[in-house]
């Protein structure tokens, strides 16, 4: 935290130098403590930086009495001020709210530094002469120092209690707030061992706080990454979600990459420590933990394989709103013509049309395709290496629709909503099973959506890309009419 300035201010109208690239927040509809929490911790000497009243005002936004995010994520390199945010919040729960507020970490080493830091405003003990802020001692009921049992209880009800994460560690707590720092390093097991503790909250309004960086290949990150997955797929309530980070392939010495990922590079994270770093570091290791990149391979899959196995309908067809779509390989090595469409039974059905090799072979192949049956629409992405085959195509008389990012993020989320529904059947085709497994999800439009991704640069995602514009084209009242009605003697004839 700097202390260059003083008080606050509302965070809905920050100009943050370094805004995150991915940030799902609830809608600024409510009021939000964001600003009374930074002008407590303000008053006490602990000044947030911008982007750190950015995130506060998004976590502790309320609506109707009641917090707009019961799950908050933050993933942010390291040594930028990710424990700072946690005592503003800490302290504004515990002292402005009266919150019980649970802190869990991966190492008992982590809690106890945590711990030492809170304990500075309270002081040692209720009562202690030697308090740097006696107004906040007077608060102070009991503060238990035994190692593994750290804790501050106040008069008013709050209080702020610390141990270290285990598979049976957060039994028997009570509390109204969770926190999961070092969030990376959360089981699915140690948070239902200690999930429970915010059940039954006593202030009936339960909030679940989770900060960390991408996990590393030898951290197990499954709670933190379906936090992740669930924020960028917008899935059900959707969490609430920060992340200063870099995606696809990035000049890792390129400076200007370093301050876009690090909100306190260049006063409270010095420039010659990340040079150190970069030569010290490994290419992947630097991109994790300095550049905040996450690994794909390790991001959980959109659709469970189980889900879309039980999607498998081996008579499925089309039989109506008939659309192709088309997706090209980044190095243009194969693509895919992939038909969705109605049933009979009024579910959308999807599927590979062709997959080969190369590209020549698709204007051909489409142009058969429209002549062998009333085809909808032919849909493109306009940004992907499929855009060069709208000429070739238009010269065949063909009319392509093209897509922009709003479109794709729109096709994405319909794809996901169709299958997660169970209002979606395939055939099974191995070669759409294996693309979806190999496909994540990449944030667009500031965070608010996603599109899809490969999880390494060997993955081949063109059937599963051409499945969604296709089942898009089919839905969208934007598609155009593939092939033109031409006139002839004064009649139409439909190609």
């Amino acid at each position: 935290m700097t202390s260059s300035r003083a008080g606050s201010r509302n965070a809905s109208r920050l100009s943050v130098e370094t805004p995150p690239r991915v940030r799902v927040a609830p809608a600024r509809r409510g009021d939000t403590y964001g600003d009374l929490a930074c002008a407590l911790a303000s008053s006490y000497g602990l000044v947030p930086d911008d982007w750190q009243e950015l995130v506060l005002s998004d976590w502790l936004r309320v609506r109707s009495g009641r917090w707009a995010s019961l799950d908050c994520g933050l993933s942010c390199p390291r040594q930028n001020g990710k424990n700072a945010i946690l005592e503003v919040y800490e302290l504004f729960a515990t002292v402005g709210l009266g919150r019980r507020v649970l802190h869990t970490a991966h190492e008992v080493k982590t809690g106890r530094k945590h711990f030492r830091r809170l304990r500075y405003f309270f002081g040692e003990r209720a009562g202690d002469p030697q308090a740097e802020f006696q107004e906040l001692n007077k608060l102070v009921r009991e503060v238990r120092n035994v190692n593994g049992q750290e804790g501050i209880y106040l008069t008013n009800g709050g209080s702020i209690e610390l141990v270290a994460r285990s598979k049976s560690s957060g039994r028997g707590f009570t509390v109204d707030t969770l926190v999961c720092d070092e969030a990376q390093e959360l089981t699915d097991d140690e948070l239902q061992a200690i999930n429970p503790s915010i059940s039954a909250a006593p202030s009936g309004d339960p909030q679940t706080i989770f900060t960390g960086t991408p996990p590393g290949p030898r951290a197990s990150g499954e709670v933190f990454t379906k936090l992740r997955r669930a924020a960028l797929s917008r899935n059900g309530r959707t969490p609430c979600w920060h992340e200063w980070s870099l995606e696809g392939d990035v000049d890792l010495d390129d400076r200007r990459n370093w301050y876009s990922t690090n909100p306190a590079l260049g006063h409270r994270l010095s420039l010659e420590v990340v040079e150190a770093e970069r030569n010290k570091y490994s290419d992947a290791g630097f991109a994790r933990e300095r550049l905040g990149m996450w690994d794909q391979t390790a991001t959980a899959e959109v659709i469970d394989q189980q889900i879309w196995a039980d999607l498998k309908d081996p008579a499925s067809r089309a039989v109506s709103r008939i659309t192709l779509g088309i997706d090209v390989s980044p190095d243009r090595s194969t693509a895919t013509v992939a038909v969705a469409g109605l049933r009979q039974d009024g579910q959308w059905h999807v599927g590979i049309d062709q997959m080969a090799a190369g590209t020549a072979w698709i204007p051909a192949w489409v142009e058969q395709r429209c002549q062998q049956a009333e085809v909808r629409g032919v849909v493109v992405d306009g940004a992907s290496q499929a855009s060069t085959m709208i000429d070739d195509l238009r010269a065949r008389r063909i009319r392509v629709t093209s897509t922009g990012v709003h479109d794709m993020a729109q096709a994405c989320g319909q794809f996901y909503d169709c299958a997660m529904q169970g209002a979606l059947r395939h055939i099974g085709q191995i070669q759409l099973a294996v693309a979806l497994a190999s496909a994540r999800p990449r944030p667009v439009l500031s965070g608010q959506a996603w599109a899809w991704n490969r999880k390494n640069v060997d993955a081949d995602i063109t059937p599963v890309v051409a499945a969604t514009l296709a089942l898009w084209g089919a839905q969208s009242s934007k598609t155009k009419r593939a092939v033109r009605p031409r006139s002839s003697g004064g009649r139409v004839t439909v190609l």
